[in-house]
């Protein structure tokens, strides 16, 4: 399974998001693929007021603040 995370260099939040990820990740298997929003305008304009960003099959699971719960709902489903 392919988690993708949306974030940018020097947020803070996003760096927080991927610890809060890699956690999930040590209960269920998936790979992190991991995508800097400045290196794409559609995606910039898309995402920059709402990263970070986790998406699981085209679906957006949990955006900003990021909590274990939620996000281990949302890919073990």
């Amino acid at each position: 399974m392919n988690i993708k995370y949306y974030s940018r260099p020097g947020c803070g939040l996003c760096e927080e998001g991927i610890l809060m990820l890699k956690l999930v990740q040590e209960d269920v298997p998936f790979t992190i693929e991991e995508i800097n929003i400045e290196k794409d305008d559609l995606l910039h304009e898309r995402f920059m007021l709402m990263i970070p960003v986790v998406e699981k099959d085209g679906e957006i699971i949990q955006y900003g603040a990021l909590d274990y719960v939620t996000l281990l709902d949302g890919i073990a489903i």
